[in-house]
């Protein structure tokens, strides 16, 4: 959403996008996919059940094809808790596409999770969910698909991206924090659950039945936010992602998504991202919209009627007893400016998805793209009928589950005139001087707000660091023009060529955001770096075993550098392999310190990741190119035929020229004397028990033969037309210690070797 420009500096509000696919994407809301299942046991059910019961994660190996695309040996077992039934044909499915195939994807995801659509007659409650949830906080992408096992039918599925390694990349940039999901081993009905209070204690075996981690590490750590929660609240800022809490809890209120955190106190995970705050993340949303009523915990500890759902009070939680804590609402909303911030939240959902009618125009259209599936599916649990008429009104199987729109409606104008969701400050006119700005100058930030007792600006460099906080006056000392003329400023000081910001005001009444997103969404101010702030270090375009991404894949890679002394952003440059295509892969927003790396993979995966570039580089030699976004060239490389064994790098490192040398993979390239890489032959590995692998170095055309100590011709001669690496197979070789000999018109160079055993 661009919202102003302002001469060479950009203004704007952003959020990360994830990258497009070049065939139809996996999540694609308005295209239903096919999932087929083969499994070569007739009795797959049964054993699938008994996996199941035995818990685990043992699996059943079928294969998998997804839109005609065949995925062999994935791993499948069910998944859920009250929507899985042993007698129930359609279960949900759990799906692990690499379990026998190290490294097998589709469209870089490794793992499926398909929700049966148990608990909603509408079939549309956890896509257009997650749809809603995605504009405010990282949320799963979500969709339809049809799911055959053995060519049978079983039904239409609700196709939901998988919190995952993958999922934190994209959200977070990076998946090495502590990662735990809130979700006990078995439900108490009446007890606390996954409600990050300290009853079990402080020994960390005692919070095993309820939390699941999901990394390496991280115990010591959730114990951590549990104590500061619970005894230390008003520190709490400084391990939870506070506003990324207010989202969620604004959005499960709004939607009356109860099976959640403030309900049972299950579904939902947490993240401790690189700036070491912890993050909430919505998961299972199949029961929202008020299909589950069974508690809240409060008042309505037995449950609730669906007349009581679009009447909530969300703050009953606050204000009302408890019969069993929820600390991260409670605790947390005792705050005064955090509770206005939630309720802030509050009004921007209700407001943009509800108010307007928007939410029915999406649910509309994902029943228009599902109705001849649905009512092809013989297996789902309710009629044709309810399908149709439960996006607008109730319907009645065990349960009454609410018509969508006829709850909305309600929820909408009650919210509407709930205190604190009106009588807000109004927050206008956002500017910035100078313009543009440069490194290390002070940078005033101003706009018009009216009707505020406070106001604070937030900033930061980019999502992998901390906001910094700054109060906002309307007194004429800090370039806000005249003293009570409703313009409100600060200064902060530039030490990067990217600032994101936000802005909050409150009164005794209410508060809000500029823009209404934030903080998931900024406002950005980018002025672009110059040559030398960010150059190209080095590159490797033949990797066999050297170094591995994320996936284990052995890619080409591309280092960035920066030698400057001001941090340098990547938002607005480019990488390209190909000068009349300046901006072929556009870099994500990263910050680049000074004298740090940064490692783009260049393997033409996108859906791996946010750094694996849309181009692969060429082992016979090419260009390399880094632009910004006016086209400016900002530095390149044009390398030759490339090894395995070494790169092409900086020497010295950051501000020299380009020359072959030994791997520095994201650390300073060093060069040695006694390297090798100037020699004309060189041969590798020595000794070998295998093949051998020579780089020949003189120009081409040459001619290469392996001769015996004793002058015979092991390997007869054979000419050569380039120097791209040559492999040499030993199997028709005794053991022993032998030559390579190589020669054009001009010269003749050889190199002993040894061949073992």
């Amino acid at each position: 959403m661009r919202l102003s420009a302002l001469s060479a500096t950009i203004l704007w509000a952003s959020t990360v996008p994830y990258e497009s696919a070049a065939q139809v994407d996996l999540y694609d809301p308005g295209v239903v996919q096919e999932f087929r299942l083969y499994f070569a046991e007739s009795n797959w059910d049964d054993l699938l059940d008994t996996l199941f019961l035995a818990g685990g994660d043992d699996r059943l190996t079928g294969d998998l094809t997804i839109n005609g695309t065949f995925l062999p040996d994935v791993g499948v077992r069910y998944k859920g808790y009250s929507s899985y039934g042993p007698d129930r044909i359609k279960n949900p499915f759990n799906i692990k596409l690499n379990h026998v195939n190290a490294g097998q994807r589709y469209q870089g995801v490794d793992k499926l999770k398909l929700s049966n659509v148990i608990q909603d007659p509408s079939f549309v409650r956890e896509a257009l969910s997650y749809e809603v949830a995605r504009d405010y906080m990282p949320a799963s992408r979500a969709n339809f698909a049809r799911v055959y096992v053995n060519d049978v039918y079983i039904g239409l599925y609700t196709n939901v991206e998988s919190v995952d390694a993958q999922f934190l990349d994209i959200h977070f940039g990076e998946r090495d924090g502590s990662f735990v999901k809130g979700n006990p081993a078995q439900v108490d009905l009446n007890g606390e659950n996954s409600n990050l209070s300290d009853t079990p204690g402080t020994d960390s075996t005692d919070y095993y039945p309820l939390y699941t981690l999901e990394s390496d590490h991280g115990w010591g750590e959730l114990l951590e936010l549990i104590d500061v929660l619970n005894q230390h609240p008003d520190s709490i800022a400084e391990l939870l992602n506070v506003d990324r809490a207010l989202w969620m809890h604004a959005f499960n209120f709004a939607l009356i998504n109860f099976d959640s955190y403030v309900g049972y106190a299950q579904n939902y995970y947490l993240y401790r991202d690189r700036t070491g705050l912890w993050n909430p993340i919505l998961w299972d949303l199949n029961m929202s919209f008020a299909s589950f009523r069974l508690t809240d915990a409060s008042l309505f500890f037995s449950g609730f009627s669906i007349a009581q759902a679009m009447q909530y009070d969300p703050l009953t939680q606050l204000n009302e007893f408890l019969l069993y804590a929820r600390p991260l609402f409670r605790n947390v909303l005792s705050n005064d400016t955090y509770r206005r911030m939630f309720l802030a939240h509050l009004r921007t959902i209700v407001q943009e998805h509800f108010a307007d009618g928007s939410y029915y125009t999406s649910a509309s259209a994902m029943q228009n793209t599902i109705a001849a599936d649905v009512l092809a599916d013989t297996n789902k649990f309710y009629s044709d009928a309810m399908f149709f008429q439960n996006l607008d009104t109730t319907v009645n199987d065990l349960i009454d589950y609410p018509g969508i729109k006829d709850l909305m409606e309600a929820r909408t104008s009650y919210l509407s005139g709930y205190p604190g969701l009106s009588g807000e400050p109004s927050i206008s006119e956002v500017d910035h001087t100078p313009t543009p700005f440069s490194l290390g100058t002070a940078l005033a930030i101003r706009a018009r707000i009216t009707n505020a007792d406070t106001a604070f600006l937030a900033y930061r460099a980019s999502s992998s660091e901390r906001f910094t906080y700054l109060e906002m006056h309307d007194d004429g000392l800090h370039d806000d023009g005249l003293a009570g003329d409703s313009i409100f400023g600060t200064t902060i000081m530039v030490t990067s060529n990217r600032v994101q910001f936000y802005l909050y005001a409150e009164n005794a009444t209410a508060g809000v955001f500029s823009p209404p997103r934030a903080a998931y969404e900024t406002y950005e101010l980018l002025t672009l770096p110059g040559p030398g702030d960010l150059v190209i270090n080095e590159l490797m375009a033949y990797n066999e075993n050297t170094v591995r991404d994320e996936h284990g894949d052995a890619d080409d890679w591309i280092e960035l550098f920066n030698p400057s002394g001001a941090t340098v952003s990547t938002e607005a440059l480019y990488l390209s392999d190909n000068a009349d295509d300046p901006f072929k892969w556009a870099l994500p927003p990263e910050q680049v310190a000074p004298g740090q790396y940064l490692i783009v993979w260049a393997d033409d995966e996108v859906n791996e990741g946010a750094l694996h570039a849309n181009f692969a580089l060429n082992s016979e030699g090419e260009s390399l190119y880094l632009y910004a976004a006016d086209t400016t060239l900002l530095d390149q490389v044009t390398f030759g035929v490339q090894y395995p064994i070494s790169t092409t790098g900086r020497y010295p490192n950051g501000t020299g020229a380009f020359r072959e040398m030994f791997p520095t993979f994201r650390s300073r390239n060093m060069v040695l004397s006694t390297d090798g890489l100037d020699w004309a032959l060189q041969l590798y590995p020595n000794p070998t028990s295998g093949d051998l692998n020579a780089i020949v170095r003189i120009s081409a055309p040459f001619e290469m033969r392996v001769l015996s100590m004793d002058g015979r011709e092991a390997l007869a001669a054979s000419e050569r037309s380039s120097n791209e690496l040559i492999r040499l197979s030993t199997t028709r070789m005794a053991a022993g210690p032998y030559v390579v000999q190589v020669w054009n018109s001009e010269e003749l160079v050889q190199q002993k070797f040894i061949l073992t055993e």
